[in-house]
This record gives C-alpha cells, sequence and structure tokens, in this order.
C-alpha cells in the first residue's frame, strides 16, 4: 500500500485531508442481481463482489445532493456493488457480507471541481453530465444525462422512518481508475432517515453503463430496498492503493 497525500491542490484551491460534508441528501435503492454478471462489470478492479446469498450479489443505486462540504455544493449519481475485502476467502451464506466494501463503478457528478478532486484524490470515476434531482418531493427523482440524452432515470417512494442511531458507520469505499484500485474508510452519519421494501423505478437510455445495467436486469428488478436521507454527514479519509 501507497501512504496518503493529506492535502492536494485542486484547481487553485488547497483541499485538505480529512474531507468533510457538512449536509447532504440522499436517496437509494438496492437490488440482488446475478453475480456472475456483476463480477464481469467490476473484473477491471481485481475486487471480487460479495454474496450474501449464492449467485446474488448487491448492486446499489444512488443519487445525492451536496449542499455544503469541502468540495462545494453539486449533484451525484452512484452505481455501487458490495465487494469482499481483498484477500478474503468467500464464506457462504450471508457470511459474505463481513467486512463488506462498497465498489463505486460510476459516479457522474454536475461540477467541474468535484469531478477534478474525486478523480484525483481518490481516482473515483466521475465525469461530468447533466442531472435533474428532487430531494425535496415526497417521490425523490433523477435523472442523468448526456448531451440531452437520458443514461439512466431513477424515482425512489417514499418509506416509514427510522429510528436515530449514535453511531457513525465506517464503510470502505474502493474505485479504479487508470488501471489502480484505492481503498477509501468512509465514515456516515445519517438522520431523518426512511426505508422500505421495493419501491424503485429504474428507466435506462443507451449509455454504456445503461447497458451495464439492463444485462443486471435492473430494467425489470423489484429492489431489494429504498431509502431516502435526509441530512447526511460524511467524512471521507485519503485513498490508498491496494492489490488485489
Amino acid at each position: 500500500m501507497t501512504s496518503t497525500v493529506q492535502a492536494h491542490a485542486i484547481q487553485g484551491e488547497r483541499v485538505t485531508l480529512p474531507v468533510r460534508i457538512r449536509d447532504a441528501a440522499v436517496a437509494s435503492a438496492m437490488f440482488a442481481v446475478p453475480a456472475r454478471a456483476a463480477q464481469a462489470v467490476i473484473a477491471y478492479s481485481g475486487l471480487t463482489v460479495a454474496e450474501p446469498l449464492p449467485g446474488r450479489a448487491i448492486c446499489s443505486l444512488a443519487f445525492v445532493r451536496y449542499a455544503d462540504g469541502d468540495l462545494g455544493p453539486y449533484h451525484e449519481f452512484a452505481v455501487a456493488f458490495l465487494v469482499r475485502p481483498p484477500g478474503a476467502p468467500a464464506s457462504g451464506l450471508l457470511g459474505g457480507l463481513r467486512g463488506i466494501g462498497a465498489f463505486i463503478h460510476w459516479l457522474p457528478v454536475n461540477q467541474e471541481f468535484t469531478l477534478e478532486a474525486g478523480r484525483t484524490i481518490w481516482g473515483f470515476p466521475k465525469e461530468i453530465a447533466d442531472m435533474p434531482m428532487d430531494l425535496s418531493a415526497r417521490v425523490k427523482r433523477c435523472a442523468v444525462r448526456f448531451g440531452g440524452r437520458t443514461a439512466i432515470e431513477l424515482a425512489v417512494k417514499p418509506g416509514v422512518p427510522m429510528p436515530g442511531s449514535t453511531a457513525a458507520p465506517k464503510v470502505d469505499a474502493y474505485s479504479c481508475l487508470d488501471g489502480v484500485t484505492r481503498r477509501t474508510p468512509w465514515t456516515l452519519t445519517p438522520s431523518d432517515v426512511r426505508t422500505r421494501p421495493g419501491g424503485a423505478k429504474v428507466v435506462l437510455g443507451d449509455h454504456p453503463v445503461a447497458e451495464e445495467l439492463r444485462g443486471l436486469g435492473l430494467d425489470r428488478a423489484r429492489a431489494l430496498s429504498t431509502s431516502s436521507v435526509g441530512h447526511l454527514q460524511m467524512v471521507f479519509e485519503g485513498a490508498e492503493e491496494v492489490r488485489p
């Protein structure tokens, strides 16, 4: 592993680690997809999808409105897969969730500063897209478009309120850019959380990532669960290179 750099120059500004997000809102949906197909999608990373049940992997779709943070305000859409830590053996039924991480496969954003910061600091696969988003309505909606062509649309229906927690979940976020796989420790502090089974509608366009998601069956699958977070704080540490 390589040591992390504690400060980066991004478009003439100094970004110091850890990067803090003081307020964001999120809507997301999780799907069970064929593990073999999911593994083919992320093969370039060298990582292995987790299988909570044999033959099934977990794909997450999420959209985020960043209102206040070290990288400024912006919109983001994420396609992620749950993965085993590098070197961890397969562990069968449900045990495959132990030490699990999230591999970020696709991460379009709508602002140039966070694009450069994300790619430079963590190796996140960010690209610029038009991203109309509504997280204030009863049904949360987001679309990702390139040159007027829709790649994906996601709608998340409201869930039931969940009890608050004083614990701040920690997750390892993995990324792979230019052939380098990295791990980024990530801490989340959510409030105003709602969740439910099902509740997602996915419409896919003709972007290459949309074709991958169609190959996973996401245009016809029922979500395992959907959730929304009214207020989310996050802390991103520096990224370390890993060798899967």
